[in-house]
C-alpha cells in the first residue's frame, strides 16, 4: 500500500505543483486575476486529486480482490492528499524565494487599488491596510506561511479522498445475530 501511496502522491503532487511554480514564476509580472486565478488554482488541484481515485480504484482491484474497507480508503486517499499538499507548499516556496518573496505586499497593494476603485472610503482603506500589514507579519514567519499554504489545498485532498472512499469503498456489512 506504501508504494501505492508514495507512487500516486508523488503524481498528484508533481501536477499540482509545476503548474503552480510556472504560474508564479513566468506570469509573476502579470498574473491572472483573482476570481480567474483561483479558478485555475482549484481545478488544477481537483485534476491532481484525480490521482486518490486511481490509487484506491487500482489497489481496491489489484490487491484487495474488489473490496477495500472505508477506512483504508480514506487513509490511503489522505495519504496522497497530504503528499501531494507537501509539493503544493514546496513549489509556492520556491516561487517566493525567486521572486523575492514580497507575495504580501503585492497583493496588498492590488486589494487597496482594487477597493479604492471600488469607491472606500479613508476609514476602510486604513482599516485593510491594518489588516494587510498585519499579515505581513505574520506571512514573514515560515511556519506560518506553510499553515497558510497548507489550508488551501489539503481540505481539497482530503475531500477528494472522503468522497473515493465513499464511492469506491464496500459498503458495510449487515450485523449478524450469533448462534448460541
Amino acid at each position: 500500500m506504501q508504494r501505492i501511496i508514495l507512487t500516486y502522491g508523488v503524481i498528484a503532487g508533481f501536477v499540482v505543483a509545476i503548474p503552480l511554480f510556472l504560474m508564479g514564476t513566468l506570469m509573476a509580472d502579470n498574473p491572472p486575476s483573482g476570481a480567474v486565478g483561483m479558478a485555475i488554482g482549484y481545478l488544477i488541484m481537483l485534476i491532481a486529486f484525480t490521482a486518490i481515485f486511481v490509487a484506491v480504484k487500482r489497489y481496491r482491484d489489484d490487491r484487495c480482490g474488489g473490496v477495500i474497507r472505508f477506512l483504508p480508503a480514506l487513509g490511503m486517499g489522505a495519504a496522497i492528499a497530504l503528499i501531494a499538499s507537501l509539493f503544493y507548499v514546496v513549489a509556492w516556496e520556491a516561487v517566493l524565494a525567486i521572486n523575492g518573496g514580497d507575495f504580501i505586499a503585492d497583493m496588498s497593494a492590488r486589494m487597496l487599488e482594487e477597493r479604492r476603485a471600488d469607491g472606500a472610503t479613508a476609514s476602510e482603506l486604513a482599516a485593510l491596510q491594518a489588516q494587510m500589514t498585519q499579515m505581513q507579519g505574520l506571512y514573514a514567519n515560515p511556519m506560518f506561511r506553510v499553515l497558510i499554504t497548507l489550508t488551501e489545498i489539503l481540505p481539497i485532498g482530503l475531500l477528494v479522498a472522503l468522497v473515493a472512499a465513499a464511492t469506491l469503498g464496500s459498503p458495510p456489512r449487515p450485523f449478524r445475530k450469533r448462534r448460541a
